[in-house]
């Protein structure tokens, strides 16, 4: 009977042993900005016996700007499952980007993805030190062997919401409002305004740098500014900071003031709404960032080469909810310009 106890209890225990095992396996959780894979695939059966892990650091902008980084979380997402992980990890400011970048390194993801061009120098500092990593970037260009740069036309699909614009103001005063004075932002800008022009020759076009991609309240302050002095369409590209163009023109409506604005990145009217956003400039960054995530996981990572999306791959474009309040002529002339920019017929203005 002893033996018979005594063998029970070393069952037992030994059970606990392998429960608490399981129990202890960390799931990443503890961070808020972890998405973890489910211990099983979507149908049922066991995980596969290799883990991916593909990790994201956000600019200042943050992950919830509504914008390029949501853009690129929601890229990251599609992925998760079936055993694959991925998380985030927001810089405050450029301090972060470093050691958010180390941090993925130093935990052997399969990719880390640096997100946005102001990260540039920090991302091939990181590379630099660390060969055998592999890591990527949006709209900069890092040359390291183990880096993959993806790049976009901004200009060519600012250019195709100028028309838009140039077409359908009523009070021929159109407004333009920029986050941060670089290289991507001035593609936007330059391009948005060869649209205008090209339909619009006599159209007065208002800039705002405002400096920032994280602080709506600039954006609204810049958009009050344009509205008061009759600008009735704003085409944004700042991140966040739009956030409050839109703040703005919701304000304005709500008053009995018809006022536009055109979205950048993502389709902008599925959060703010058709009764102000006009159009919106889609950036393909989710479907950029799923791409050479899948090409990593598969072993054909292209660390080295530069990828430029524009019209032609894609990359850049109207969202299908344009039509709700653009009329049937102006997307047809949109798409007349579309087409002769792919074949080369008109050349689009940018920014190096």
């Amino acid at each position: 009977m002893k033996k018979m106890v005594g063998l029970s209890l070393t069952l037992m225990l030994s059970a606990a042993v392998v429960l608490s095992g399981c129990g202890a396996k960390d799931n990443g959780a503890s961070n808020g900005g972890t998405a973890p894979a489910p211990a099983n695939n979507a149908s049922g059966g066991a995980a596969p016996s290799q883990t991916f892990k593909l990790g994201m650091v956000t600019d200042i902008g943050g992950v919830n700007d509504k914008s390029f980084n949501q853009s690129a979380w929601e890229g990251l997402n599609k992925l998760k499952g079936n055993g694959v992980e991925v998380k985030y990890l927001q810089s405050k400011s450029d301090a972060d980007y470093v050691p958010n970048l180390n941090q993925f390194v130093k935990d052997g993801y399969t990719l880390t993805w640096g997100i946005g061009f102001l990260m540039g120098d920090q991302l091939k500092t990181v590379a630099t030190q660390n060969p055998d990593a592999k890591l990527a970037i949006i709209d900069n260009v890092v040359d390291a062997k183990n880096v993959a740069s993806v790049t976009f036309a901004e200009n060519e699909g600012a250019y195709l919401v100028g028309v838009v614009a140039g077409l359908m103001t009523k009070t021929n005063k159109i407004g333009f409002v920029g986050g941060v004075d670089i290289p991507v932002i001035k593609r936007f800008d330059l391009g948005f305004e060869a649209g205008v022009k090209a339909v619009n020759p006599k159209a007065e076009i208002v800039k705002n740098y405002t400096g920032a991609f994280d602080k709506p309240d600039l954006g609204k302050a810049a958009a009050a500014t344009m509205y008061n002095n009759n600008v009735d369409i704003i085409f944004h590209a700042a991140g966040a900071t739009g956030n409050g163009v839109f703040n703005e023109a919701k304000d304005r409506v709500k008053s009995g003031k018809k006022v536009w604005v055109i979205g950048v990145d993502k389709d902008q009217s599925l959060e703010f709404g058709d009764d102000v956003t006009l159009t919106s400039m889609l950036k393909r960054v989710d479907e950029a960032v799923v791409k050479v995530s899948k090409e990593a996981m598969e072993g054909k990572f292209q660390g080295g080469v530069v990828q430029v999306l524009g019209l032609k791959e894609n990359g850049v474009g109207l969202p299908d909810t344009s039509k709700k309040n653009v009329p049937a002529d102006v997307l047809a002339k949109v798409d007349e310009y579309k087409q002769k920019i792919i074949k080369g017929e008109i050349k689009v203005p940018t920014a190096q």
